[in-house]
């Protein structure tokens, strides 16, 4: 089954959006027999894949579509539970690949809440009512204030280690230490307690912000809300654009957008993903709001994020991603231009981001990740970007034989300096060249330059140049070793190699899901006959090995 990431609230399952104002209820409501596979019921609110897939899709519209919400209360339509989390039986039943992906899109989905709170002028209020355990208080962990009802019932718990023998999936660890900066000792105590804690213990270890009797529940947060309404806000006034369904053609080896065009190579186990440069700019921000989603920035950043994700899910056995672009670099640089320059404007603003989040997306795409800059190429800005992320980049010296176009150049903008940083919250420029300040101090003196590739060889830019004579040949040499590697060993180097400089809380949520999540979902005493992921719901423990390595 090929899993599509397209979708729209009328067509969501499991959630119910609803805008009243400046406030926007997203509520949870989890359809028990609307899994996005067979062999599993979603009971109790329970999550898979297609239930974040729906929470992607809302948070994504409250930014671009209702820019003029300012509060976003996260709820439960069920009484009695706000969320059991990842659901048991779908982690038990699917491949090791599909658990380790749906962990790291739930976590980028948690991140772009938080990335909404920050730059997006939007506070997330959780309202717990019944039991969040596990991805559900991960979940909540995520917004901004958690507010919890006090009435004996109403509880939250972690408790994977105990009942599942893995580890919270979804940076639950990390958040509380990092985010609420709870006690060591007592999150150690949280995390092996199966049953969790109720609204005052909850309360006093910092583990959520405030609890509430049932019957003043609304009252407070009424109370929250108006505090929050009261301080002043330049969104009022703002019409959001509508997120008009992408325009995707598929085939059994193409996938092709308006701007993004994937090519599959099954014999070769690669993937080429080629982007098309925009063919103007706008002539100003009022142009850019009429354009909508139409305009080439934000069309394209939805293409690209939305084949990544076709080829982390559908496509595990293409381990090569090639990044190709095509246009003219003019035009991409007045485009580039425009978004730096209107960067305050908060469509622009918006758009910024989501590239800065597909961006990221790539940085954390276990694949070997390769940029061929050739004629015709137009890796400039924004888009120069993307061959930063790459674990090597190619580049041509001159042109390939009666080639027309000129040869190709790269490019460096503001965009390269500070809008699009990674994950370890520096540029790719800075992490590039970790060793070396001061390149960077040097390269901004090349902004505005076009860099031919003897000029971007030496500057560290790029890994290779090559004539026309070598081109050919070391490209296909370069992916034949690659695919002829073990693809664990090179997920473990790739994802070590990604990330120096400074350890952040979204790096080491991401790093210990690679290192220990992806090590722990293979364990006997998780995923084995015995184990306890299999066991979980038959009234029998699992059966662990002593050994500790």
């Amino acid at each position: 089954m090929e899993i599509d990431f397209q979708t729209e609230p009328q067509q969501y399952k499991h959630w119910h959006l609803r805008v009243d104002g400046r406030v926007a209820h997203l509520i949870l409501d989890v359809d028990e027999d609307g899994g996005l596979f067979n062999g599993y019921q979603l009971k109790l609110n329970s999550y898979d894949l297609g239930v974040d897939i729906e929470l992607n899709d809302a948070i994504q519209r409250l930014r671009f579509e209702h820019p003029d919400v300012s509060i976003v209360l996260l709820e439960s339509a069920k009484p009695t539970v706000f969320s059991a989390g990842a659901n048991i039986r779908m982690l038990a039943g699917a491949s090791h690949a599909h658990k380790v992906n749906f962990c790291k899109f739930t976590n980028e989905t948690r991140n772009a809440i938080e990335d909404a709170s920050a730059w997006s002028e939007k506070t997330f209020i959780s309202v717990i009512q019944g039991t969040c355990a596990g991805g559900g208080y991960e979940l909540v962990l995520a917004t901004d204030y958690i507010l919890m009802a006090d009435d004996g019932s109403s509880s939250i718990a972690l408790p994977e280690v105990p009942l599942l023998a893995v580890l919270p999936g979804t940076g639950g660890l990390t958040r509380i230490t990092d985010k609420r900066k709870v006690r060591r000792d007592i999150a150690d105590v949280f995390a092996t307690l199966e049953e969790g804690v109720r609204g005052p213990k909850a309360l006093a270890w910092g583990l959520i912000d405030q609890t509430a009797p049932p019957s003043e529940l609304a009252g407070v947060i009424e109370h929250l809300v108006n505090q929050l309404e009261e301080q002043p806000d330049t969104a009022i006034s703002r019409k959001g654009i509508v997120l008009k369904p992408l325009d995707r053609n598929s085939s059994d080896n193409t996938v092709s957008y308006s701007t993004v065009r994937v090519d599959k190579n099954r014999t070769g186990r690669t993937a080429t993903l080629t982007i098309s440069g925009p063919q103007s700019a706008p002539e100003n921000s009022d142009a850019l709001s009429a354009s909508g989603a139409a305009v080439w920035a934000l069309r394209c950043a939805r293409e690209l994020d939305d084949a990544l994700l076709h080829l982390r899910f559908n496509e595990p056995d293409l381990g090569v991603l090639i990044f190709r672009t095509e246009g003219d670099s003019v035009t991409a640089l007045q485009h580039d231009a425009f978004l730096n320059q209107h960067a305050e404007h908060w469509l622009v603003r918006e758009i910024m981001l989501y590239w800065k989040r597909v961006l990221k997306r790539i940085d954390l795409t276990s694949r070997s990740l390769v940029a061929l800059i050739d004629p015709g190429s137009c890796f400039v800005g924004l888009l120069a970007e993307i061959m930063f992320a790459c674990d090597r980049t190619y580049m041509l010296i001159g042109q390939l034989g009666e080639e027309a176009r000129l040869s190709p150049v790269v490019t460096l903008t503001a965009s390269n300096f500070g809008p699009y940083p990674m994950s370890n919250d520096l540029t790719r420029l800075k992490t590039r060249f970790i060793g070396r300040p001061v390149a960077v101090t040097e390269l901004r003196d090349l902004i505005g330059d076009p860099l031919p590739a003897q000029t971007c060889l030496d500057l560290g830019l790029v890994t290779f140049a090559f004539d026309e004579l070598d081109w050919e040949d070391e490209i296909r040499i370069f992916l034949e070793e690659r695919t002829a590697f073990s693809p664990d060993a090179l997920i473990g180097l790739e994802a070590n190699l990604r990330f120096p400089g400074p350890e952040t809380m979204e790096t080491k949520i991401f790093g210990r899901l690679s290192a220990w999540q992806n090590w722990i979902f293979q364990r006997g005493n998780a995923a084995g006959e015995q184990g306890a992921l299999r066991r979980y719901g038959s009234g029998q423990k699992g059966t662990f090995s002593s050994e500790r390595t």
